[in-house]
């Protein structure tokens, strides 16, 4: 499917305005919503390549630069030690709030805004990403969410002070969550990664849930623990999950 990759749309947050890429199919009708979010480097060329798979499936997909309060528009932090210093600094600055008024704002914007947008949303996210789709997910208006390697989730050290709720709160998600893992992952250890499938059980979410012997960012088309193979097995999974809830 043809796609248009140029868009921009800066939207209102309580904390300031937000830039979203967007990313849809160019041709005329109206289609289901996908909220992307990107790891702590913004967006990216490998996450807008990824936002443009997607898309070509016959997505809106709508990426938030996630440190709009900090970072001028349009910033993407580099794949170095800086860049990684800085996106961690910032992850941890952002109150836990920011991220989820910043979330809804996404969201909103394709329901209400979007004349492409069918009105049906799911999440999608990587690292970073990956939390904040799951914690996307407590908005009832997202029916599903695809969560790559979340971090901070089995810690609970997403945001200023590093404390979050996101374990606490699992019971309010109403849409079908796919977690997925990678085993090599120095991030999200085994311990933690059962500590948030058993919270996921408790809590009777719809869920499904995939572990691959794969290093973190295994979908970062850029460096050395990029796998293609389960990439694309990656996407088949997102792809049917998105089909099930939102079509």
């Amino acid at each position: 499917m043809i796609i248009r990759t140029d868009e921009t749309f800066d939207i209102d947050t309580p904390s300031g305005r937000m830039r979203l890429h967007v990313f849809r199919p160019v041709a005329e009708g109206r289609y289901p919503g996908i909220v992307l979010f990107s790891e702590i480097y913004q967006v990216t060329a490998p996450i807008r390549r990824l936002a443009a798979m997607v898309a070509g499936q016959g997505y809106v997909v709508a990426v938030p630069e996630v440190y709009h309060e900090y970072e001028p528009a349009g910033t993407v932090l580099a794949y170095d030690r800086a860049g990684t210093d800085r996106g961690n600094e910032l992850k941890y600055t952002k109150p836990l709030a920011a991220y989820d008024h910043d979330a809804r704002a996404a969201v909103s914007w394709l329901v209400d805004d979007c004349t492409a947008c069918s009105g049906q949303v799911g999440t999608l996210g990587v690292c970073l990403g990956g939390h904040l789709a799951f914690r996307a997910a407590f908005d009832a208006r997202v029916r599903a969410a695809a969560c790559f390697y979340a971090t901070d989730i089995h810690c609970a050290s997403l945001g200023a002070g590093k404390h979050d709720d996101t374990l606490e709160r699992m019971s309010g998600i109403g849409g079908e969550v796919m977690m997925v893992w990678g085993r090599q992952d120095p991030h999200v250890p085994f311990a933690g990664r059962q500590l948030i499938r058993e919270r996921m059980e408790q809590a009777g979410l719809r869920y499904e849930w995939h572990e691959f012997n794969a290093q973190h960012a295994f979908l970062r088309d850029e460096g050395p623990r990029y796998d293609a193979a389960l990439f694309l097995q990656s996407m088949d999974m997102a792809r049917a999950l998105f089909h099930r809830n939102l079509t």
